[in-house]
């Protein structure tokens, strides 16, 4: 059985310090209130000596990711300083992006509105580089009472839901959905389970779910009733007195398969 995941996000924003530009890693709130943490990298060596299985790397900024040799910088130190696998989006727009960070090192590629406004660059990128490659975003709010996909971080509705973009995307080659809840991001409330339930029964590949992480049991129920195969967290790592290693004991004492050794 393959053992489940634990994904911390690291939400990176570009500001200036000083006279240069640099990233700043950041949590956010319903994804409007945005808190400064500090550096990524060091972030990222932390969660790596804390056992996370991988990081995802979000450019929350938006900035055309061809162009901004700051992020691409980021993305090749993260690679050399640490060996967790990472999933890098944000300003993915074209095929040739995703080939540009997966040679700073990333090792999958996260596609969010551009897959929904060209939705065969997928095929592109799957038939390139590898089904296993390509994760499509999925965040979206509820209006009146049902879900609904949104872009731009999460301030723009398209019309259309999680459950029918998700099939779309897996059937034109994506091979991971990261879905977020984006109502419930950064609140600790707890996962959106029954949509990420209706999903992970629908596809058939690896749903990472996000969005609402505020105690261990919300990771176990995730995984069990959720179906999700990774769960992931920004703000649950950065501003609670838990770290990954510790949610990895709450999953496994509630009996979900996950590694406990290095």
């Amino acid at each position: 059985m393959l053992k489940k995941r634990i994904v911390p996000k690291l939400l990176i924003r570009h500001r200036q310090v000083g006279r240069s530009m640099r990233p700043v890693l950041v949590t956010t709130r319903g994804y409007t209130e945005t808190i400064e943490v500090g550096d990524p990298v060091s972030q990222a060596k932390i969660y790596e000596a804390q056992m996370a299985d991988e990081l995802i790397v979000l450019n929350i900024d938006g900035t055309p990711i061809g162009g901004d040799e700051m992020m691409l910088d980021l993305i090749a130190r993260l690679a050399s300083e640490t060996f967790m696998p990472l999933a890098v989006g944000g300003g993915v727009r074209t095929v040739e992006d995703f080939g540009t960070l997966l040679g700073s090192g990333a090792d999958k590629v996260s596609v969010n509105q551009a897959a929904l406004e060209n939705p065969a660059l997928i095929g592109e990128a799957a038939g390139r580089y590898g089904a296993q490659v390509v994760v499509v975003s999925i965040d979206y709010r509820t209006v009146e009472g049902a879900p609904q996909v949104f872009v731009d971080s999460a301030s723009k509705p398209t019309g259309r839901t999680p459950q029918e973009w998700a099939k779309e995307a897996v059937s034109r080659g994506a091979g991971e959905i990261l879905l977020t809840n984006a109502d419930r991001d950064g609140m600790g409330s707890g996962l959106d389970i029954d949509i990420a339930r209706e999903i992970a029964d629908s596809v058939d590949v690896p749903l990472i779910l996000s969005g609402g992480c505020g105690l261990g049991a919300h990771f176990a129920a995730g995984f069990i009733d959720g179906g999700a195969e990774a769960v992931a967290a920004g703000t649950y790592f950065c501003f609670r007195d838990q770290n990954p290693f510790q949610a990895r004991s709450h999953i496994a004492n509630a009996g979900v398969p996950i590694r406990m050794e290095v």
